[in-house]
């Protein structure tokens, strides 16, 4: 089909790549991925995936993206589509991960990156014969789950590979670091020796140069062992990982490998367009299933309740045949575009009102009764401290919004 019509210069959720990413590559056993169906989210869930998501999209617009409409969910992609300078709209794909993993504040993190023409000449310069290739870059890709010994044991025993062929892959994948291991590369005796290795190894340096200009480098690291095993990646490729700290009291650690990942995959749209045309893009996935299970998890385990509704007012009343000075109450606040609640009862006890505001977290509430209709007065509660103060019934609105605009 013809997506390359489609396709804006920059788009987040697309559809190309919702469609040839991976989509359990996001997902985790506690959450079932969409091709096996979707579990039903409590209202407090839904709270947090949609802070989540307006995080993430509301950082994808602040770049200039526009939307496309698709049907998955476990994944928020932002990619760039077009002819442009090398390394520009790969250095802004990994600022964009830096700004949403800060964001959403879930502790430190580190994004690995590397280049599928090292990885492939690093293969090469090794002498891992071409055929295997792709097989020996899967096999490297579990580096993030299994010690060396282990890989190196499946590259030998189930796929073959040279015992001294793999032991020259070791000295590679070991290696991380900054653009001064780039710089390294760039001497090393056989990867200096290789055409594409080179060319990765000088994008690479560029693009440490913008990612100093945005302030990142030093959530970056080049990392050798990085090889994204997807056909269709021609370029730079990155991971996001987030760092392992010291567990609190009462806390299981959190083993929930990459929450982010991308690169460039400049021969992809031409596979699908019928004239073959090629268009270099660049993107990245944001896996918001992950994340969700890990704040979920952590919300879990240090108790936290989290707000169902955005309402910002509670309208009570301590007396009987006060409905319809309620419902005069609460239309001015609603017209002044405050979120605002009551009961749907004629004649509610003034302790039920209060226990439903301290339950649900409304902050304020506005009380009208014999007394304050009286001396024409409105008294606003805090919810939090308990504290009441009479206002004036024609300045309650203008009280209500200059509380809201400090809180």
């Amino acid at each position: 089909m013809p997506l390359l019509g489609l396709l804006p210069r920059r788009a987040w959720a697309s559809l190309l790549s919702q469609l040839l990413r991976p989509p359990c590559a996001s997902c985790t056993g506690a959450v079932r991925c969409q091709s096996q169906g979707t579990r039903d989210l409590s209202p407090q869930h839904m709270v947090v995936r949609e802070k989540i998501l307006d995080l993430v999209i509301s950082c994808f617009k602040r770049h200039g993206a526009k939307g496309m409409d698709t049907p998955a969910f476990e994944l928020k992609d932002f990619d760039i589509a077009g002819q442009f300078d090398p390394m520009i709209p790969d250095a802004e794909c990994l600022k964009i991960m830096c700004e949403i993993l800060s964001g959403l504040q879930l502790g430190d993190f580190l994004i690995k990156v590397n280049d599928r023409r090292i990885v492939d000449g690093m293969f090469a310069v090794c002498g891992v014969p071409e055929s295997k290739f792709r097989a020996i870059c899967s096999s490297i890709d579990k580096l993030d789950k299994m010690a060396w010994k282990d890989v190196r044991h499946e590259m030998v025993v189930k796929k073959g590979l040279a015992p001294e062929v793999a032991d020259r892959i070791g000295d590679y994948v070991q290696c991380h670091g900054g653009v001064s291991l780039v710089e390294q590369m760039f001497q090393d005796p056989r990867l200096s020796q290789n055409k594409q290795a080179l060319e990765g190894l000088g994008d690479l340096k560029l693009l440490f140069e913008y990612l100093t200009l945005f302030g990142i480098a030093d959530k970056i690291s080049f990392d050798l062992s990085l090889a994204r095993g997807l056909d269709y990646y021609t370029g730079v490729i990155y991971e996001a990982v987030l760092l392992q700290t010291p567990t609190q009291a009462g806390e299981e650690p959190l083993n929930v490998g990459s929450v982010a990942a991308g690169g460039r995959y400049d021969g992809l749209v031409g596979m699908f367009d019928p004239k073959g045309h090629k268009v270099p893009c660049v993107g990245l996935s944001i896996g918001v299933e992950r994340i969700f299970y890990i704040v979920e998890q952590r919300m879990k385990t240090k108790g936290e309740k989290v707000r169902t509704t955005e309402t910002q007012v509670f309208v009570a009343t301590p007396q009987k045949n006060f409905l319809q000075e309620r419902l005069k109450l609460i239309a001015e606040l609603w017209d002044s575009g405050i979120k605002a609640e009551m009961l749907y009862k004629n004649n509610p006890k003034l302790l039920t009102q209060l226990h439903y505001c301290e339950s649900t977290g409304i902050p304020l509430v506005v009380i009208i009764g014999e007394q304050e209709l009286k001396e024409g007065v409105i008294k606003i509660r805090s919810v939090a401290s308990r504290e009441e103060v009479a206002i004036k019934r024609e300045n309650f609105v203008a009280e209500i919004q200059k509380r809201l605009s400090e809180s």
